[in-house]
């Protein structure tokens, strides 16, 4: 039976408490995961939404209160130290606080120290996969803490993903984030430059997917999640690029990318340039709301400037 359809049970019989805070587009469907799967699970969100499963509190520090774990999956560092702050003190010793949010570098340490000072245990883990992984249990959480953190949340991890790699201490799940996601920006921005060349040298867009896909330009972009509609595997490019991933939330990456990459004075040109190409496109383009993938269409509208 696999881990994620089977109810967890520990101490004298009694199912593994969790307070889950920030039931979003990804958070719900987690949460309603490790409901399934026989934790007892409190959650809360700002806003007055149900969870199948999911116990509803009426505060963050209620969720909290109790727990053996505390999940958070919030929009950004400043929002996770406020909250942070809160619910800390509610916390009892020895449990875990694991956020899953992508945030930047230094709030993650900040909050994994406070949490250590009261007694606590802290995971910063940081999600790949988007709402379909989240829906389906086949996330990859990429996380930040001592050995022991990782250890009590590792079962966790199991029911709500596919694979958790501890990359470190503190903040090492937020680097290993936004180190891939910078990596993805520019690798699909350079995927969709490729298309509109290749239509301009009046290339089949096929033949380019052939070949590219089975030789030295392969990537996750172009092979998984093709921009091109009708070509390569079923990705948000046929369905009018309604977001799996959003070109705003792509863009709140490539902040944080170049966040961390100043704070440490780290040379990432290309980086940069993606997310200044990123601002333009959500914030002066048609961007905001759509996928990320959606640079094809607005590369194909350019000439050369």
């Amino acid at each position: 039976m696999p881990v994620r359809d089977a109810k967890l049970e520990f101490t004298e019989g009694t199912a593994m408490k969790i307070g889950f805070i920030g039931l979003g587009n990804m958070g719900a469907p987690m949460a309603a995961n490790l409901a399934k799967a026989g934790y007892q699970v409190t959650g809360f969100d700002v806003a007055d939404v149900d969870v199948e499963g999911v116990t509803k509190a009426g505060s963050a520090v209620e969720a909290a209160r109790g727990a053996d774990c505390v999940i958070t999956m919030l929009p950004n560092g400043d929002i996770l130290r406020a909250l942070a702050a809160d619910i800390i003190p509610a916390m009892a010793q020895g449990a875990a606080l694991i956020d899953c949010s992508t945030v930047d570098v230094e709030s993650a340490r900040a909050v994994a120290q406070e949490a250590e000072n009261a007694g606590l245990l802290a995971v910063d883990a940081p999600v790949s996969g988007g709402v379909g992984g989240a829906s389906a249990g086949t996330l990859t959480f990429m996380a930040g803490g001592s050995d022991a953190a990782f250890a009590k949340a590792a079962p966790l991890f199991d029911v709500m993903g596919q694979k958790a790699v501890h990359c470190g201490t503190a903040g090492a799940g937020q680097a290993a984030k936004i180190c891939n996601n910078m990596i993805l920006g520019v690798t699909m921005i350079a995927t969709c430059e490729a298309f509109a060349l290749a239509d301009k040298l009046g290339l089949d867009r096929q033949k380019m997917f052939d070949v590219v896909s089975t030789s030295s330009g392969y990537s996750w972009s172009m092979n998984a999640y093709c921009p091109a509609p009708g070509i390569g595997p079923q990705s948000p490019a046929d369905n009018d690029y309604k977001p799996g991933f959003a070109a705003d939330l792509m863009l709140k990456d490539l902040r944080l990318s170049q966040q961390a990459a100043e704070a440490v004075d780290a040379d990432t040109p290309m980086g940069q340039m993606a997310r200044d190409l990123y601002q333009k496109f959500v914030e002066t383009e048609d961007g905001n709301g759509r996928d990320f993938s959606a640079m094809l269409p607005r590369f194909e509208k350019r000439r050369r400037s």
